[in-house]
């Protein structure tokens, strides 16, 4: 496997006047750090050599924005996303067999990259045009349904692992890699994936709302995951780590913020259980 650089893989992923972010994060402080600036500074040697600091001499890890963003902002929200420049999969367990199925799938063109983060763990990657943000998502959202993704890293704001740095998460360091299969660009069409509807009107429909509707927050997505691993059975230690693994980027203190993500959610599978005749009608939408 020829070895991609974090220069080579923004240049390739990104027109050079793109305004992208980069996030730096250290495990021991909780510190992080984001720099919004063009693809082109940002895959230049300045830039390349303050991330080299931190992730080799600080004990950083470094992450970068799959979309990017617009002129004006400042921020990494999706109100600031511009375009939609990759669509992305986060396989977080049982990595082998979800890399096979992916490969077999006729549900979706062969990825552009395979980026191995850790032994066993990947971020599948494809290069999209002409994608809005809410077809976007929602087929981020089919995708780990159906090919074995975690469903918390499904927003167009997530950040994923620069290949060419250390993965400084665990006791082990490991060097992120990424494995290039082709230079296609995909379109809407590519993907022949069953995802929900994006009309307005019809998602008030099944939410029994009278209101215009909002999207779930990332928060939300969160819960919604923690309640159906904890009813599959899934422990409850390994959901909190899988939880602050993949916002470990965005929040302060992402395991306090995994605990009680799940704490909630056990403590409503508890209600769930003692009032079995309750009607689910889908209201329970917030932490």
């Amino acid at each position: 496997m020829k070895d991609i650089s974090a220069s080579e893989y923004i240049r390739t992923n990104f027109h050079p006047s793109d305004r992208i972010a980069v996030l730096v994060r250290n495990g021991g402080t909780g510190e992080t750090i984001q720099r919004i600036a063009t693809a082109e500074r940002i895959a230049g040697t300045s830039a390349q050599e303050w991330l080299q600091h931190k992730n080799e001499k600080e004990a950083c890890d470094i992450y970068i924005g799959m979309n990017t963003l617009k002129p004006e902002a400042r921020t990494r929200t999706k109100g600031d996303i511009q375009t939609i420049r990759h669509l992305y999969l986060d396989i977080d367990h049982d990595g082998p067999s979800a890399l096979a199925k992916i490969r077999q799938s006729n549900l979706v063109p062969p990825p552009n990259y395979t980026v191995n983060t850790s032994p066993d763990k990947f971020q599948i990657v494809w290069r999209v045009e002409g994608i809005d943000r809410e077809h976007g998502e929602a087929l981020l959202r089919a995708m780990a349904r159906k090919l074995g993704g975690d469903p918390a890293a499904t927003d167009s704001t997530r950040v994923l692992r620069l290949p060419g740095f250390i993965n400084r998460k665990y006791k082990t360091d490991f060097r992120v890699q990424a494995e290039k299969h082709t230079d296609r660009i995909h379109h809407l069409q590519d993907f022949r994936l069953h995802t929900e509807p994006i009309d307005n009107n019809f998602r008030a429909h099944l939410t029994q709302r009278s209101s215009e509707t909002r999207p779930l927050s990332q928060s939300e997505h969160d819960w919604i995951y923690a309640k159906r691993a904890l009813a599959r059975g899934d422990d409850p230690e390994e959901i909190i780590r899988r939880i602050a693994d993949f916002r470990s980027s965005e929040k302060s203190d992402p395991l306090y913020y995994a605990r009680l993500t799940v704490s909630k959610a056990q403590q409503h599978l508890a209600t769930e259980k003692a009032t079995p005749t309750q009607p689910i009608d889908g209201s329970h939408r917030s932490i």
